[in-house]
């Protein structure tokens, strides 16, 4: 009689388990300033983390509810359990993963400089003497920091660099290659005044942030990531929005 007690338990415990996950919603937070990985259009958070995130969610069995969150505070907001989980384009670092868990990476990228579209900076020792914007406490930020003879200008966002850049405030802007990307020919209004002069060395691999609390959470997105991989939807997301293979 205590063997199917036992079994039967452990068949209740199993069960809940199953229904917690699919019932449960996970608040995603978004730095939506970073086209086209996560940006707001039609007051909507859209782009490329955006979808992968709800394609993760839908493989694991859980809901999203998306939030716009400003940068400078989204790793403080993750730290008071404001939201779940950030997909917010975040660069898997030594330093940031002796304070939260990351999951299997979802992209990878490089650093890019871009350019006014007449600039003749070509290589890294063009950037001597140059003033190169960046958005603070990015992987961007922290390469122009390491820039020898040039002056690094921070921005809270990377739309700010852009513009200062666009009107001749500053020399170029460093930043992620897709977003380099966006700007220099996709954006209407940049597309015809900006330029990409190179790609810095180094590969860089994004991943979805957790509180180092929260297994749970972390082992549901793996779940997710492992399935959108495994099943060609990664794949899809890259060709919809770059047109090619991260």
């Amino acid at each position: 009689m205590l063997k199917k007690v036992f079994l039967c338990l452990c068949c209740v415990l199993c069960f809940s388990s199953v229904a917690f996950a699919k019932d449960q919603t996970l608040i995603v937070a978004h730095d939506a300033t970073w086209a086209p990985m996560e940006f707001a259009s039609d007051n909507k958070i859209v782009g490329y983390s955006v979808d992968y995130i709800d394609a993760v969610a839908k493989e694991a069995g859980f809901k999203v509810d998306h939030k716009a969150v400003a940068w400078d505070g989204i790793f403080a907001g993750l730290s008071s359990k404001r939201y779940d989980l950030i997909s917010s384009s975040v660069t898997i670092t030594p330093e940031r993963k002796a304070n939260y868990d990351f999951s299997t990476p979802y992209a990878q990228i490089r650093q890019a400089v871009i350019v006014p579209i007449n600039s003749n900076i070509k290589t890294a020792a063009d950037l001597k003497g140059k003033t190169l914007g960046a958005q603070v406490s990015t992987t961007g930020h922290f390469a122009v920091k390491k820039i020898e003879g040039a002056t690094d200008k921070p921005y809270d966002e990377i739309g700010l660099a852009m513009e200062d850049l666009k009107n001749g405030r500053t020399d170029g802007v460093v930043c992620d290659d897709p977003v380099a990307a966006y700007y220099a020919n996709k954006r209407k209004d940049f597309a015809d005044k900006l330029k990409i002069a190179f790609i810095m060395d180094g590969l860089e691999e994004y991943g979805f942030v957790v509180r180092k609390d929260n297994k749970e959470v972390l082992d549901l997105v793996n779940k997710g990531v492992k399935a959108v991989k495994e099943k060609g939807i990664e794949a899809e997301l890259q060709q919809k929005w770059f047109g090619k293979k991260l």
